[in-house]
């Protein structure tokens, strides 16, 4: 199912919800979503985080927010830079934002408002600057 778990509309609020975060912050946020994480999640969301090049964003302020969609487990991923100022609990406490929505299997929803939990915190480190280059697609990964 992975990205199929998403209708093109749904793929659509996804992107436009990043592109609005984007607006506010300088960081980059992207969606990896795929069927099974055969490995712990969170080093499956380390390898696709360095796969994406999401690490190579001039400021290192990239976040990679995963699914395995059939596994039903997730996990954020944020740069050096990013880290430096939120810590593990920041990422923690967007999850549990997200979880409510994913448990009634509304994953759109779910991922709508961590994108928006996380620009509203990293906004405040990494504000949007006029000019702004985006370094890294808004599209769904899978």
């Amino acid at each position: 199912m992975g990205i199929n778990r998403f209708s093109k509309d749904q793929q659509q609020q996804v992107k436009a919800a990043i592109e609005k975060a984007e607006l506010q912050t300088s960081c980059e946020i992207r969606v990896f979503v795929e069927d099974f994480s055969k490995i712990d999640v969170l080093d499956r969301a380390a390898f696709q985080f360095k796969k994406l090049a999401m690490h190579e964003t001039a400021l290192r302020n990239g976040v990679l927010i995963y699914l395995a969609t059939e596994d039903k487990k997730f996990a954020i991923i944020g740069d050096a830079g990013i880290n430096q100022h939120t810590g593990n609990e920041f990422w923690d406490s967007v999850k549990e934002l997200m979880l409510p929505e994913f448990k009634k299997d509304d994953l759109t929803t779910g991922l709508i408002i961590g994108i928006a939990a996380i620009a509203e915190k990293v906004k405040l480190f990494f504000p949007y600057e006029l000019g702004d280059k985006n370094e890294i697609s808004n599209d769904i990964a899978h």
